[in-house]
């Protein structure tokens, strides 16, 4: 769980307080959703991680799962 707290504050780094204008997690709901980031709102952001709650957390619980294999095997 830990690794997934690292991430989520690495990827919002400079916009911790409104990770909603992230440029990383723009990207990112960009290139799942086709929406263009330049024309994403908070309502778009926070629509787009609602709906994909669920392969978010997989994703989330994936990083944990790596970060537990690399620390393993160093």
């Amino acid at each position: 769980m830990l690794a997934s707290i690292q991430f989520l504050w690495n990827a919002t780094r400079g916009h911790r307080l409104a990770p909603w204008r992230s440029e990383y997690l723009l990207w990112r709901v960009e290139t799942y959703s086709g929406k263009r980031a330049d024309t994403l709102t908070f309502r778009d952001v926070l629509a787009f991680f609602w709906s994909s709650r669920w392969e978010l957390l997989a994703y989330l619980l994936w990083i944990s799962r790596f970060d537990r294999e690399v620390r393993r095997h160093v």
